[in-house]
């Protein structure tokens, strides 16, 4: 009896409360209170819901768009902290929305927007922030709302005497960039940029689709495209302005990597041999996780510099770039038709 008793406290620690919020179901330690108090307070959320989901990056995005909407906090749960980030709830011209700040990088980008999809009665993703721009066609200040987003930043290293061929989609041959040029040999070899493995609740269990390309919610946008017409600033302040008034443009590409991109010939071959217009660290990891899950998403990206022009313009008009970004995201939020809650039961 002794030992029984024994395994059984050896075990109770292990169990599981199983709480479900919604469609979601969330498995908690039964030991730590404070993990307890959160999935109570995730119930009481999502019984208000379903809500907007709004993932940004970092502080000067974040700054741009709290200063700018009028974000009403929820009366009695207005965030909700976890694993490090703070969940904002609350509202926006009427609109439910949970709102949080995923911290810079691909691998910080899906697990915010994974936990977000998994812990929140959410209807769909708006992904915003700023972006470099690769695109000679577009300026410092305008913002980019890409149909198709890829990550560039999956590679093959190969060796110098390697043959190219196989499933790479580009090649970046290092050899090619040496100063001054001979005959394009060079020991770094080639870049092969590869493909993603797409797992997807639309698609077979364990057999994931090979895809370059992530495209954004067709729907979405459709609804944005009135967007086109909104006044972005121009100036950061009376002293220091852009030379054009900047523009919002919709169905372009983009990219984007673990890499802060300030290098021309390498903003040029990424436009040369995929056609991007921007290129940030976030998107496509924001917009395949969505997609996995098969929930919308759309993502706004104000363009801050021009890679390699030498003086990085980012820190000049990083501000700026954010400021209309958040305009066009404040817009677009208008433009989403209202959730009324569907499950009676939560």
């Amino acid at each position: 009896m002794a030992s029984h008793d024994h395994t059984l406290c050896l075990l109770l620690p292990l169990l599981f409360i199983i709480f479900i919020s919604s469609s979601h179901v969330l498995l908690v330690s039964s030991t730590p209170s404070h993990k307890l108090e959160s999935v109570i307070t995730i119930r009481k959320v999502n019984r208000r819901g379903p809500y907007i989901g709004l993932v940004t990056v970092f502080e000067t995005e974040e700054d741009a768009f709290l200063g700018s909407v009028d974000f009403r906090p929820d009366p009695s749960h207005p965030f909700l902290d976890l694993s490090g980030r703070r969940f904002r709830i609350g509202k926006i011209h009427g609109k439910k929305v949970v709102y949080v700040r995923c911290g810079i990088g691909m691998v910080n980008a899906a697990a915010a927007t994974q936990q977000m999809l998994d812990v929140f009665n959410v209807k769909g993703i708006v992904h915003f922030g700023i972006a470099g721009n690769i695109n000679n066609s577009m300026s410092i200040g305008d913002v980019s709302i890409p149909k198709q987003i890829t990550n560039a930043g999956l590679w093959d290293w190969l060796n110098p005497d390697k043959a190219k061929g196989g499933e790479d989609v580009a090649y970046l041959d290092v050899g090619n960039y040496n100063v001054p040029q001979g005959d394009g040999k060079n020991e770094l070899g080639t870049i092969g940029y590869s493909s993603e493995e797409l797992y997807s609740v639309n698609g077979p269990i364990n057999s994931p689709q090979k895809v370059f390309w992530i495209n954004t919610t067709q729907e979405w946008l459709h609804l944005a495209a009135g967007l086109e017409k909104i006044e972005l600033l121009q100036c950061v302040n009376s002293t220091l302005c852009l030379p054009e008034k900047p523009k919002l443009v919709i169905g372009l590409k983009a990219a984007t990597a673990d890499i802060f991109v300030d290098n021309a010939a390498y903003r040029n071959f990424l436009y040369n041999s995929f056609g991007v217009s921007s290129s940030d660290m976030e998107s496509s990891a924001v917009a395949m996780t969505c997609v996995s899950n098969g929930y919308p998403i759309i993502v706004i990206r104000g363009l801050s510099d021009l890679a390699g022009v030498g003086d990085n313009t980012v820190r000049k008009f990083g501000s700026l770039a954010a400021t209309n970004t958040a305009k066009a995201v404040l817009e677009f939020i208008k433009k989403l038709p209202p959730y009324h809650k569907t499950n009676p039961y939560v």
